[in-house]
């Protein structure tokens, strides 16, 4: 009967989440004792071990001392016993030396613990290799002290929380997970609450991704999270107290509104689209973007981990299928969307520009589809290396300068390939795209799409027949362009006046593409102090997609409450383009 209750028990240790045995905090995670008569005090002892590394990692705490002891995965058991005595033996020497002056006698006094592996009762030989020895269910003995081996437990390798809180806006935790998953984690949220001089901390939510109201401000919050897998195996928790108190959040949003048009996922027989121009860190934070084109925008609206706030609670609250962003930082992209949004079923895909520290994001709907192929590339080096473009090439050659002009261009496409979950006869290619800024740089435009479309073209015929386009992006052109014209009329004279400047290389161009402007030709799509016009668009393939619903853009009136954009209450100098798009 006991030895019965006692195999039970050790199932329940190795099944239940940490909150359900005893749980004590420390820095690199939770140590966790079974409190069982029957078992007798039994600790952790973590063992990360796989195949395809030449180390292996046993972590434990000895003596009240956190070890983490790397060690080879051919080595001998014995030996890896062996360092652990030798630990022990220091600690423990340590400990008597602090409370006596005759160190040396007292360390010599100090006997070496019994450290023995056992696995189903039985002692595991010492001349077994540590990839075979350290078996999931193994007893550790040191001493008298006894630890439970867990093999490649559901682990964090990374959890951060963000440096800014606002009030209203989710606080949303970078998580990073080996052999577990993190629909299949579990969470608790605190807030601190003051009393009689005295912080403690109030359970406040159990969702990944938490809200922190108006009553929160000027608190701290922390998060408990203990990482799990789908069959309710859990690993060791973590705890992180964010590093700044939740402040007062800007209160209306020009996004606000549009939210009400989207607080759900569509269906399987539309798709959600965004395009979204976010205005990169490494743009906002120049003297001349302080100083001269958002000289309107309190500095900490600029500040990125504000911007961050607004954008995660805007993105989030669109609920899209697709969302492609133009200016996004590599490290916003790694350590701010990318795991707010993934909270929300999205994945992400990332092309960084060459020699520039921001690129193009595409993300989507990770229920919804699955991802086929990516068939990214640089405009300029295509150019210059493809066959496929030799024409457009011997035409630039003629004017060296329209040449230079070109090809100094870093200027990406991203193409992202994607097939619908429960239709796979369903293809979607993406396109994503941020062309060349200047105003007198029509010509540069036209050049740049020309080589994006016979890509694209190529892709879809050669590589995934069948596939409907959406082509998204800050195009830097207005509805009166040469490009505007090419994309949606199928062709561009060598007549048309974005040549101006480039009159030896002009050409007619045309592509087999069927797209139409799905959001139409609003007034502006960028609103600056100096400027307004529509520059970003999301072109469909009418063959395939028909518009279902364009998401109203912000009123004139929201747009220039604070003159103009960036604002305390809009992320970026451009307006999300937001549509839902029906299969036909």
């Amino acid at each position: 009967m006991f030895r019965n209750l006692a195999l039970n028990i050790r199932l329940l240790y190795k099944s239940a989440p940490a909150d359900l045995l005893g749980v004590s905090s420390s820095l690199w995670g939770t140590i966790t004792a079974v409190p069982s008569r029957f078992l007798g005090r039994m600790e952790r002892a973590v063992v990360r071990c796989v195949p395809s590394e030449s180390k292996l990692t046993i972590t434990f705490t000895l003596d009240g001392s956190h070890k983490q002891m790397l060690r080879d995965q051919s080595e001998q058991l014995g030996k890896a016993l062996a360092r652990i005595a030798n630990n022990a033996v220091k600690l423990k020497g340590h400990d008597k030396a602090k409370k006596s002056k005759k160190n040396k006698r007292d360390q010599a006094s100090v006997s070496e613990p019994v450290v023995r592996l056992y696995f189903k009762d039985d002692v595991v030989a010492e001349d077994a290799l540590n990839s075979a020895a350290w078996q999931d269910g193994a007893v550790l003995h040191v001493g008298d002290t006894k630890y439970k081996v867990e093999r490649n437990p559901p682990t964090f390798t990374d959890v951060e929380l963000p440096a800014s809180l606002l009030a209203g806006f989710p606080v949303c935790p970078k998580l990073e997970i080996e052999f577990g998953d993190l629909k299949d984690c579990t969470f608790q949220w605190f807030k601190e609450i003051r009393h009689n001089g005295e912080n403690s901390w109030v359970e406040a939510g159990h969702d990944r991704v938490f809200i922190p109201s108006n009553v929160d401000i000027g608190l701290k919050l922390k998060l408990k999270c203990t990482p799990g897998n789908k069959n309710h195996r859990y690993g060791v928790a973590r705890e992180l107290v964010t590093s700044g108190s939740v402040e007062a959040g800007p209160g209306t949003c020009t996004f606000d509104s549009r939210h009400l048009y989207t607080n759900r996922v569509t269906d399987e027989s539309t798709v959600r689209a965004v395009s979204y121009n976010i205005l990169a860190d490494i743009y906002a934070q120049t003297e001349l973007s302080k100083t001269v084109l958002y000289p309107y925008c309190a500095p900490y609206a600029l500040d990125i981990g504000y911007r961050q706030n607004l954008l995660k609670k805007e993105l989030a609250g669109y609920n899209a299928d697709i969302i492609c962003l133009q200016e996004v930082d590599k490290s916003v992209f790694t350590h701010s969307l990318s795991p707010a949004l993934d909270a929300f079923d999205l994945d992400g895909l990332y092309r960084i520009k060459d020699k520039q520290h921001e690129g193009l994001a595409t993300y989507f709907r990770r229920s919804r589809f699955t991802l086929l192929s990516q068939h990214d590339v640089t405009l300029s080096e295509a150019l210059l290396s493809d066959p496929l473009h030799r024409d457009l090439l011997e035409k630039m050659s003629l004017s060296p300068a329209v040449r230079d002009q070109v090809v100094q261009r870093s200027t990406t496409l991203q193409v992202t390939v994607l097939q619908c979950v429960k239709d796979p006869s369903r293809k979607l290619c993406v396109a994503n795209t941020h062309l060349y800024w200047h105003p007198k740089g029509g010509y540069v435009r036209l050049i740049q799409m020309a080589v994006a479309l016979r890509h694209i073209e190529r892709v879809l015929s050669e590589l995934h027949p069948g596939a409907t386009l959406l082509l998204l992006g800050d195009m830097n052109s207005t509805p009166s362009s040469g490009l505007y014209e090419l994309l949606t009329r199928g062709a561009v004279s060598e007549l048309h006046p974005d040549w101006s400047g480039a009159e030896e290389v002009c050409l007619a161009l045309s592509h087999s593409l069927t797209l139409s402007s799905a959001c139409g030709e609003p007034a502006y799509t960028n609103y600056v102090g100096g400027f307004h016009g529509c520059l970003d668009y999301v072109f469909m393939d009418t063959r395939a997609l028909a518009v279902e619903q364009v998401i109203p853009l912000p009123s004139h009136e929201e747009v220039t409450t604070h003159q103009a954009l960036p604002s305390v209450a809009h992320p970026s100098d451009h307006i999300a383009l937001v549509c839902d798009l029906r299969w036909k």
